[in-house]
């Protein structure tokens, strides 16, 4: 049997803490960041962009970077969005969300751009 490993995520220290699935990989690169955005557009799920300073990113509630993308299909677009919220606020986690309008609910969400810690 295999030993099980500890991920040392602890609040007291803001560079450890893990936020999603994607944050025990490393940082996406831009090929990888638009093969997520075309997946989550050939599924129909609506794109959404999300962002927010690292100390509160353990909060509920971020911030939306304008409204979902309803019915967006141009992965160029989605891509265009994601920067654009990124160099307006370079030290913030920017979050791609893709709205799946059929079960009313986030088909997926990741962290594509990760803020300085504190």
């Amino acid at each position: 049997m295999s030993e099980v490993m500890d991920y040392n995520s602890r609040l007291s220290d803001p560079a450890s803490r893990k936020f999603e699935t994607f944050s025990y990989l490393p940082a996406m690169d831009a090929a990888n960041i638009r093969k997520q955005v075309a997946y989550l557009v050939s599924k129909g799920w609506n794109p959404a962009i999300e962002h927010i300073e690292p100390q509160y990113l353990m909060d509920s509630y971020w911030y939306m970077w304008k409204l979902p993308m309803f019915g967006e299909t141009d992965v160029e677009k989605v891509l265009a969005e994601a920067e654009a919220c990124h160099k307006a606020n370079p030290d913030n986690h920017v979050r791609l969300i893709g709205y799946n309008n059929f079960n009313q609910s986030q088909g997926a969400a990741m962290v594509i751009y990760r803020g300085k810690t504190v």
